[in-house]
């Protein structure tokens, strides 16, 4: 039977872009506590949060069962041009530091839109019509955003880059997925296909995965597990929350009690030889939930499951 490779990552601890750090894991703990649930790789988090020093980062990694760096995620508000210059320094600047740890496989540097941070769109999540989205001149900045920093990372480093869909981003519907898509460059811009973003941006609390799978086939190259509670989806939708309320009400809830089919995906992944990582990403807010225990029974239930990895 093929061995599936199973990551986890900071935000599963509540380490996320824009939140108040003081209530943060400190990322030795959730190294050693990802290391004690099952799980052989990760990604950065924040820069910051891990140690910018390539050799004291290497360190913490090598002493953990050489744990294997997969990623690091960087937001970019692309819609503004003025942010290009600086995403893309940004952006290069961890691509290095990740790939100076690389091992196999590489690590990619996953772009994403500045998501939570445009008042519309946060408010939107999980309900965007199709009137809040880019205009055909924004599409334009924003991929064109996109190709430069991806074509930076890899002229700088030789690392590719996965762009992240993602709720409360400008890229959160199937449809804004796939303009993305087309209007960036195959060779130097993948997709990180989130199971739960891509869920929760459907608008509905059942989505046929294998079918959005199949849509974007040719240009996914990276997994993240995480479910949606749809109960709450729901509930989201019909209160009219915005994004991180969601959050705080559990909509991201542990893989296997939502609506997400993984053992379909993993099926998926198998019929395509798929040899990467599917990295869990469970986030929640600073100070929320139980993130060492959910860790555990988030790999238990991909163990329960892997049969349909054969």
């Amino acid at each position: 039977m093929k061995q599936l490779l199973v990551g986890n990552a900071p935000c599963s601890w509540g380490t996320l872009e824009h939140q108040d750090r003081s209530e943060s894991v400190p990322f030795d703990r959730m190294l050693d506590e990802l290391v004690e649930t099952g799980y052989t790789g990760t990604e950065l988090g924040d820069w910051g949060y891990m140690p910018t020093d390539p050799a004291a980062l290497k360190v913490e990694l090598e002493k953990r069962n050489h744990l294997v760096m997969l990623g690091a995620f960087v937001p970019v508000a692309l819609k503004n041009p003025a942010a290009h210059g600086e995403g893309a320094a940004v952006a290069v600047k961890t691509a290095r530091l990740i790939a100076s740890v690389a091992t196999t496989p590489s690590p990619y540097l996953v772009l994403a839109d500045d998501n939570g941070t445009d008042p519309v769109r946060t408010r939107l999540a999980g309900r965007v019509p199709a009137s809040a989205g880019l205009s055909k001149d924004e599409w334009t900045i924003f991929a064109g955003g996109a190709n430069r920093i991806a074509r930076e990372v890899f002229d700088a480093t030789g690392l590719r880059t996965v762009f992240h869909h993602h709720c409360a981003g400008y890229v959160e519907t199937p449809d804004e997925i796939a303009t993305l898509l087309d209007h960036t460059d195959p060779e130097r811009l993948g997709l990180v296909f989130d199971t739960g973003h891509y869920c929760h941006g459907t608008g509905k609390e059942e989505c046929d995965l294998v079918t959005a799978l199949n849509r974007y086939r040719e240009r996914i190259w990276y997994i993240h597990l995480k479910d949606i509670e749809p109960t709450i989806a729901r509930r989201s939708r019909a209160e009219e929350w915005d994004y991180f309320t969601g959050m705080r009400h559990g909509v991201y809830c542990e893989l296997g009690k939502g609506c997400v089919d993984f053992p379909a995906l993993l099926r998926w992944l198998a019929a395509r030889d798929y040899k990467g990582y599917v990295l869990v990403e469970q986030d929640v807010l600073p100070g929320m939930g139980t993130p060492k225990e959910s860790a555990l029974r988030n790999r238990e239930y991909i163990r329960s499951i892997e049969g349909n990895f054969a």
